[in-house]
């Protein structure tokens, strides 16, 4: 008897999880057979696990896209994990449906699962009720509109004035020109930069002191991806029973996190009593008006505590930490400013262009009201945004059957031509932002060249893009745009303007050398590096006027 109860325990357990298991393929295996998607044109699946997402992978600055684009037109589907259909279309009505119903269409549960492996479950408890979502935006907004960006503005200075001082002094050393890496420098600014403008703490990461930074180092660990996407993780995402499986990766994660949320339990807790006893100087009650300090910490939690918000659209302390470190994101800022600096190595007229006007400005230490003060840097980061846009695509998931609807017609793979596109629930919709962005039926012809004098007149088609800025897909659009986008925009022109005035920069390689990684962010590598590791090798040199 015990030894029949000692098999049927083990055996019930092998039955929950493979019924486990195949309740989560229940959506592929429809798919494969069900899918409204099957009825759309598009390339031949290439792997039965990976579908198409390898062709993907494999395409230089996911070319591919625009290739599938050209050959089925603006409503295609793909494969993705498990041969399950894709949609992707560059339709901007079809486009701007899927971004301003947010409470149909929302991130997938893989994504979702990633995020909460990194960062807890905070960050996933509003993601599916669209009253609840609405009310948390209203509180953080105030700590990223145009003032608070204001405020933080001196720190994007101030540390960009550390890494040209860094650079400086390389270049003093090792004599001019000088081959430097940029992605390296890049990243430790945007990382010290979280850390000041994101809770008031010194990562030192420019300027190491001491051991290594223990915050530093465990927010580099959450947030470093792999170039290649484990099986095992593909795994997890999709069926969470294999969480119970930890590799190297996993257990690194599962430290970081640790160390990442006792150190923000105790900024946190600072940071309130603060709060609290100025509140208590004064009328006894937080107020929503009564936002001051830079670091979006504060602001976050001072918000939070406002008396005059209901409890239900508080965040907890765990939400508000896990936001705080995500809405600076520092890899997809240094990314996008390496891509600047690279595009001005292949048009030394635009960099001296630009550098002519940035030495107009008679400080080195601009407001952001005098950095957007300067036309021609704003055509220059619209420009790089545009065509070297760090995220290359986005996904959506409709929770429910819909029609979406079309700007203009398409023809199905029966000849049949449709106004709307049916999309059935779970059902992967893919936003190509780098194809958008570079659509030659909205930018023109040279939509692949970088040319921010477009920007004087942009084409009348792009006030189509349903963008949450300068009507581009960089920062997506609708009511989940990227709600750091201004963040980003003003330290990515700080740091421009202060590199570009004190340095000329060039290509250190041929330029074929250089490829854009596919990942979830699109980072630069040299093609003879057996690595892979991030790179852009820039010859640097002082600036002198009087250098012909």
């Amino acid at each position: 008897m015990a030894l029949s109860l000692l098999v049927q325990i083990p055996l019930g357990i092998i039955l929950a999880v493979l019924g486990s298991i195949l309740w989560k393929l229940r959506p592929f295996i429809v798919g494969q057979f069900m899918s409204p998607l099957l009825n759309l044109k598009g390339p031949r699946s290439s792997s039965w696990f990976y579908g198409n997402l390898n062709d993907k992978h494999n395409s230089e600055d996911t070319m591919v896209y625009d290739q599938w684009i050209e050959q089925y037109g603006p409503v295609l589907s793909y494969r993705g994990f498990f041969n399950m259909p894709r949609m992707m279309t560059t339709d901007t009505r079809a486009i701007n449906h899927v971004l301003t119903h947010s409470a149909v269409y929302q991130k997938p549960e893989q994504a979702q699962r990633t995020l909460s492996r990194l960062l807890g479950n905070g960050v996933l408890i509003a993601e599916g009720k669209r009253d609840q979502h609405r009310q948390q935006r209203r509180v953080m907004n105030p700590a990223f509109g145009p003032s608070q960006i204001r405020e933080l503005t001196e720190i994007f200075v101030e540390k960009s004035i550390e890494l040209r001082d860094v650079w400086a002094a390389e270049l003093e050393e090792k004599g001019e020109p000088t081959r430097i890496n940029v992605v390296r420098g890049l990243s430790k600014m945007t990382l010290d930069v979280i850390g000041l403008a994101g809770f008031n703490y010194e990562f030192n990461a420019l300027n190491p002191v001491g051991k290594p930074n223990e915050l530093a180092k465990a927010f580099e660990e959450i947030f470093t991806f792999p170039d290649k996407i484990p099986i095992l993780l593909i795994l997890q995402n999709f069926f969470p029973v294999f969480n119970i499986i930890k590799d190297t990766r996993a257990r690194r994660i599962a430290r970081a996190r640790a160390a990442m949320a006792r150190i923000g339990s105790e900024l946190i807790a600072q940071k309130k009593a603060e709060i609290l006893r100025e509140s208590s100087e004064k009328n006894g009650s937080v107020g929503r008006q009564s936002l001051q300090g830079r670091d979006l910490l504060t602001l976050l939690i001072k918000a939070n505590m406002a008396t005059d918000i209901p409890d239900s659209q508080r965040l907890s302390d765990e939400d508000v930490l896990a936001r705080a470190f995500l809405v600076a994101g520092h890899e997809t800022t240094s990314t996008a400013t390496t891509w600047c600096l690279y595009a001005l190595t292949q048009s030394p007229d635009v960099q001296r262009k630009l550098r002519e006007e940035l030495l107009t400005v008679d400080t080195d230490t601009p407001t952001m009201d005098e950095l957007n003060a300067l036309p021609y840097l704003d055509m220059v980061i619209r420009e790089s945004l545009r065509l070297y846009a760090p995220v290359p695509d986005s996904v959506r998931v409709p929770i429910k059957d819909d029609a979406i609807p079309l700007d203009k017609p398409f023809t199905d793979r029966r000849g049949q031509v449709h106004d709307h596109i049916k999309v059935a629930k779970d059902d992967p919709i893919v936003i190509p932002i780098k194809s958008m962005n570079r659509l030659k039926s909205i930018w023109g012809e040279d939509s692949y060249e970088f040319r921010p004098e477009r920007w004087e007149s942009p084409p009348e088609p792009t006030s189509s893009i349903p963008g949450v800025w300068a009507h581009l897909l960089t920062f997506l659009g609708g009511p989940r745009a990227c709600i750091g986008y201004r963040f980003s925009i003003v330290e990515m022109k700080a740091l421009i303007f202060t590199l570009v005035r004190a340095f000329e920069f060039e290509l250190a390689v041929p330029r074929a050398q250089i490829k854009k990684k596919d990942g979830i962010v699109q980072r630069p590598t040299c093609r003879d590096d057996p690595t892979g590791s991030p790179q852009m090798p820039l010859l640097v040199r002082r600036y002198n006027p009087n250098r012909a």
